[in-house]
C-alpha cells in the first residue's frame, strides 16, 4: 500500500534568494474566507461580470510561457489576467504583506525572492524576507518549493 507524500516544511531557513510565490492550496485551507477576500480586490468590472460565478469554479488558463494548460480558479484568473494589471491595484502606500501578495498576482505568481520583490516594491529585502519568515503565514506567501 503505498502513501501520498507528505509536504514537510524545509530544515533550511529561507534567505534573501528564497523564492516565495502565494500557496492556494494552503489558502483554501486556512483561510475561512479566502474567495470572499478574493472577490473584493477584482476590480469593478470584474466584480461585476463575476458576481454570479460559483465559487471555486475552474477554467482553462494557458501559460503564455510554457504553452501548458491547467486548471485555475475562475476568480483568480481575472485577478491576475487583469485586475492586478490595473495601475490601482498596486500603489506605494500599500501595506507590506498586500503589496507582496498583490505583486505575485501581477506576476502569475510566479516565484520570486526577497531580493526580487525588494526591486519591484522599492522595500528592504530584510523587511520583506524577516515577515514572510515571521513564526505566521501571512496570505498563503510561502516558501516555492
Amino acid at each position: 500500500m503505498e502513501s501520498s507524500p507528505v509536504k514537510r516544511p524545509s530544515l533550511l531557513k529561507p534567505s534573501s534568494k528564497t523564492p516565495f510565490h502565494i500557496d492556494f492550496d494552503w489558502w483554501r485551507e486556512n483561510e475561512r474566507d479566502w474567495h470572499v477576500f478574493l472577490r473584493s480586490i477584482l476590480c469593478a468590472d470584474h466584480q461585476r461580470a463575476l458576481a454570479d460565478i460559483e465559487e471555486g469554479q475552474m477554467i482553462d488558463w494557458v501559460d503564455e510561457r510554457t504553452a501548458e494548460i491547467r486548471p485555475v480558479n475562475g476568480i483568480q484568473h481575472a485577478l491576475m489576467s487583469h485586475c492586478a494589471r490595473q495601475p490601482e491595484f498596486l500603489t506605494s502606500q500599500t501595506a507590506l504583506v498586500e503589496a507582496v501578495f498583490r505583486t505575485f498576482l501581477a506576476n502569475d505568481n510566479q516565484p520570486m525572492s526577497a531580493d526580487d520583490l525588494s526591486k519591484k516594491l522599492n522595500r528592504p529585502a530584510n523587511t520583506i524576507l524577516s515577515t514572510l519568515t515571521g513564526g505566521r503565514v501571512y496570505r498563503g506567501l510561502r516558501p516555492a518549493s
